[in-house]
C-alpha cells in the first residue's frame, strides 16, 4: 500500500518504572523525489569531505633522518668521503652510503663541518653545500641527491597488497600514488569506504563518488603522518531477511555500491509463496537515537526502477513482510505449537 503522507510506526520500551514510553518513527515511501533528495545529500556531503582535502603538491623539503649524496666532480679524491662511491653488495640491511641529517637537522661534510640543511628544498640545500665547499675549491661542480628518503612517511591500512608505511619521495605523494605504493587495491576492497586520518581527525572518502562527480582523486595530497585505511566490503555488508528465498548479508559492488535490487538478487529475489510484495521495508540506523524507516511497494514493475537507484548503506536491514496467510500460520503455530499441519490447513481454509 501506499502512504500519501508518511506513515508513523510505533515503538514502545520500558522505562525505569516499568512505563512505556512510545517513540513514532516516520516511513518513507520511496520515490524518485526521494532518491534524488538522497542522491544530492551524497554527493553534498562527498564534495564536501574531498575539499577539505585537496591541494597543490609542494617540492620535497629534507628532514631528520634523510640520507644525501653530495658529489664534487673533478675531485675523485673526496668521492669514498662524500658517500659518492657505489655501493659494492647487496643486502637490504645494509646502510645507505652517504650523509645522514642528525636530529639537529645537520649534515656533516668534509671541508665544510656542520651545514644545517633541514626544511630545505633539494635545490636550496645544493646551494648552501656549495657555499661551503667554494671556501675550500675554487667554482666546484657539486651535485647534490637524495640517496635515501626516511624523514617522512604515510600509512597505508587495510585492504591492500601490501599495508603498511609508505615513504613520501620527490614524486608527489596523492590518493592515487598511496593506494599504487601499497601494491593496489585487494579483490575485498571496498572503494566507497576509506578513511583518511590526519592529525586525529577522520575523514571518509568515497573514491567511486569522486570519480561520479568529476572529482580528481589525484588532487588530495596526503602528508607526513597520515593514515590511510581502505575499508572491506565485508564491513558494509546489508541484512536481507524476511519472505526472501535466502535470507543473507549482501555484501557492496567493488566499486562500493549496493542497490535495494542488488541486495534482493543476492538473497535470490522474494518468495514468491510467501512474500508481500507491497510490504519491503529498509531499517535504516536501528542502534541510532533516530533510525529510519523506507517503503516500497515491489507489486509495479516500476518499482524495480526505483529499487535500482536506492541505495543502500552499510548494516542497513531489508525486510520482506509476509501475507497474509503466513503471518496467520505463524500466529497458530505461536499459539498451539502442538498442532498438527493437516489441521491448520483445515482451520485456515474455513
Amino acid at each position: 500500500m501506499r502512504m500519501s503522507e508518511p506513515a508513523k510506526l510505533p515503538l514502545s520500551s520500558g522505562g525505569a518504572e516499568g512505563q512505556k514510553m512510545e517513540m513514532q518513527i516516520p516511513i518513507s515511501d520511496i520515490d524518485l523525489a526521494l532518491i534524488k533528495k538522497m542522491q544530492e545529500a551524497a554527493a553534498t556531503i562527498s564534495a564536501g569531505q574531498s575539499q577539505v582535502l585537496m591541494g597543490k603538491p609542494s617540492a620535497y623539503t629534507l628532514g631528520n633522518g634523510d640520507v644525501l649524496q653530495v658529489i664534487v666532480w673533478d675531485h675523485p679524491e673526496l668521492a669514498a668521503a662524500t658517500g659518492a662511491q657505489p655501493q659494492t653488495n647487496g643486502r637490504i640491511s645494509d646502510p645507505i652510503q652517504g650523509f645522514v641529517i642528525d636530529n639537529d637537522g645537520n649534515v656533516q661534510l668534509p671541508y665544510s663541518g656542520s651545514v644545517h640543511v633541514a626544511g630545505l628544498q633539494i635545490d636550496q640545500a645544493q646551494q648552501k653545500i656549495y657555499k661551503e665547499f667554494s671556501r675550500v675549491f675554487v667554482k666546484p661542480q657539486v651535485t647534490v641527491r637524495v640517496a635515501s628518503f626516511r624523514s617522512q612517511q604515510v600509512y597505508v591500512d587495510g585492504e591492500v597488497h601490501t599495508p603498511g608505511a609508505v615513504p613520501i619521495n620527490d614524486i608527489a605523494m596523492n590518493l592515487y600514488e598511496a593506494i599504487n605504493r601499497a601494491g593496489g587495491f585487494s579483490p575485498t576492497a571496498d572503494q566507497g569506504r576509506m578513511v583518511l586520518v590526519r592529525e586525529g581527525t577522520s575523514y571518509p572518502l568515497n573514491l567511486t563518488r569522486m570519480l561520479e562527480l568529476g572529482e580528481n582523486p589525484a588532487s588530495i595530497v596526503l602528508k607526513s603522518g597520515d593514515l590511510l585505511r581502505i575499508m572491506s566490503r565485508d564491513e558494509s555488508g546489508v541484512f536481507v531477511m524476511g519472505e526472501v528465498n535466502r535470507p543473507v548479508t549482501a555484501i557492496p559492488m567493488k566499486s562500493g555500491k549496493l542497490t535495494l535490487s542488488d541486495a534482493l538478487s543476492q538473497a535470490g529475489s522474494l518468495n514468491t509463496g510467501s512474500a508481500d510484495a507491497a510490504q519491503l521495508f529498509i531499517v535504516r540506523g536501528s542502534l541510532d537515537t533516530e533510525p529510519k524507516v523506507f517503503h516500497l511497494d515491489a507489486h509495479s514493475p516500476v518499482s524495480m526502477v526505483l529499487a535500482n537507484q536506492f541505495e543502500l548503506q552499510p548494516k542497513d536491514i531489508v525486510y520482506v513482510d509476509g501475507n497474509g496467510l503466513v503471518r496467520f500460520n505463524r500466529v497458530l503455530s505461536l499459539l498451539l505449537p502442538a498442532i498438527n499441519a493437516g489441521l491448520t490447513t483445515a482451520i485456515v481454509t474455513k
